[in-house]
């Protein structure tokens, strides 16, 4: 499969396009005659797709999803902003599993302190991926960017948690980066409206990190996970930041499709994404399409996603033009993440691995590609090892978030369904009246 402008991204439910050559050929659909008079609907049950018997049920892939997001960012931590030559030169080759600090001098060293990044320590993308969590459990519906100001705030600036990296209880504030604390900020602060109060923030991958919890109460339906976490972003992000957010959140929801697959989530992925954002993807999913190993793979896709990232070649030092609105630009990470997820295959380790030792801003890739990689193979991708290290040594129940999750993601979907049926009788009320003519009016 390929990944350009060429191709024709499905819809779900779509007929499938037979590839012949360089030519795409649709099976001809009858097109149904319109009925003369409107006919009453008729009550069915629905029918369920046949699933395989190895198909991970919802909650199976819900824990997988947030703690292959948490052993993600764990294992990407402590070689945060570094290059993959200086990741090899500092452990002696490539990060195969949970390491220790980059800097022996952690407490100290710059630019990284005081916070201790590796030993199985998770970082802000999972700090905030479990209060977004906490904020479905206190809603339980669907979320917008008014459930930010209200719920999410309050949980970063009034609850005293565990932060694994400053090794003591403080609040969630005290450890997120200047683009989630402009949230504070703004909402608190500012009392800006929600729905606007991502305009001025720093363009990052900041909201993205955390819209997993989206696509899971969305699992199976990317469109409506891309339109709730625009809505909820909006609190946080603007421009190509706001929108890395919705697409990684329907990348969620489409990997727990029945039958999802890693070019299946980048199909949907790519159906949705606007912009620079899905010119990222196009370009990074190509070039991995090409490649069969991860350890190699981080030169190729770089390379790829370099004419869309604002940031430029030294993570350290950007450019003056980083991190701005811009219509042709997109964040690193998302495209990196969805293009190290077909390098990999879908397997966790793989994907997982050669996310980390791409380097740059590789905790929050890995967070992306290991909450996709594990919400399409459910808990038992990711490896025992890992995530039970990474629960002991930041003190975190990391079953717990997705399992909650899970229930909210049943709870809400009750709800949509009892909403659909609402608007479907109304609807089918209203277009039982005769249609008003031209010559009914006079």
């Amino acid at each position: 499969m390929t990944y350009t402008s060429d191709t024709a991204p499905e819809a779900p439910g779509a007929p499938e396009v037979l590839d012949v050559g360089a030519t795409q050929v649709l099976p001809v659909t009858p097109v149904a005659a319109a009925p003369v008079a409107p006919v009453a609907p008729v009550a069915s049950a629905p029918v369920a797709p046949p699933v395989r018997p190895d198909t991970p049920s919802l909650e199976d892939r819900a824990i997988g999803c947030l703690v292959g997001a948490a052993v993600g960012d764990a294992l990407g931590g402590p070689v945060e902003g570094r290059t993959p030559e200086e990741i090899v030169k500092r452990y002696g080759g490539r990060v195969t599993g949970i390491v220790g600090p980059f800097h022996d001098d952690w407490r100290t060293a710059r630019p990284l302190a005081p916070y201790h990044k590796g030993d199985g320590h998770v970082t802000d993308d999972t700090l905030m991926t479990h209060a977004l969590v906490r904020v479905y459990e206190s809603v339980r519906d669907h979320l917008d960017a008014y459930d930010v100001a209200d719920h999410l705030v309050p949980d970063l600036i009034g609850t005293p948690r565990w932060i694994p990296e400053l090794e003591a209880e403080a609040l969630p504030l005290q450890r997120i980066f200047l683009a989630e604390k402009w949230i504070v900020a703004r909402l608190h602060y500012g009392h800006a409206d929600p729905r606007e109060a991502g305009v001025g923030n720093i363009v990052n991958c900041g909201a993205a990190m955390y819209m997993a919890p989206v696509g899971v109460v969305n699992a199976g339906n990317p469109d409506r996970a891309y339109a709730e976490a625009l809505d909820i972003a909006g609190a946080h992000q603007s421009s190509y930041g706001r929108e890395a957010a919705g697409v990684f959140a329907a990348a969620v929801a489409a990997a727990f499709a029945p039958d999802a697959t890693p070019s299946s989530v980048v199909v949907q992925a790519l159906r949705l994404a606007k912009d620079g954002t899905r010119a990222a993807i196009e370009a990074v999913c190509e070039a991995a399409s090409t490649l069969r190993d991860h350890e190699s793979a981080a030169g190729p896709l770089r390379a790829a996603v370099a004419p869309f990232d604002t940031v430029g070649p030294d993570y350290r030092n950007p450019s003056l033009g980083a991190r701005r609105p811009s219509r042709l630009h997109a964040i690193e990470e998302l495209p990196v993440a969805l293009g190290m997820l077909l390098v990999g295959g879908g397997d966790f380790r793989s994907t997982v691995l050669g996310s980390v030792n791409y380097g740059r801003d590789c905790d929050s890739i890995a967070t992306m590609s290991g909450a996709l990689a594990g919400a399409l193979r459910g808990a038992s991708a990711v490896p025992e090892e890992w995530s039970a290290e990474v629960a002991r040594a930041s003190r975190l129940d990391l079953q717990a978030p997705g399992a909650a999750l899970a229930t909210v993601a049943r709870e809400i979907f009750t709800r949509d369904r009892a909403r659909a049926r609402t608007h479907e009788q109304a609807f089918t009320a209203i277009s039982a009246i005769p249609a008003m003519t031209e010559a009914g009016v006079r």
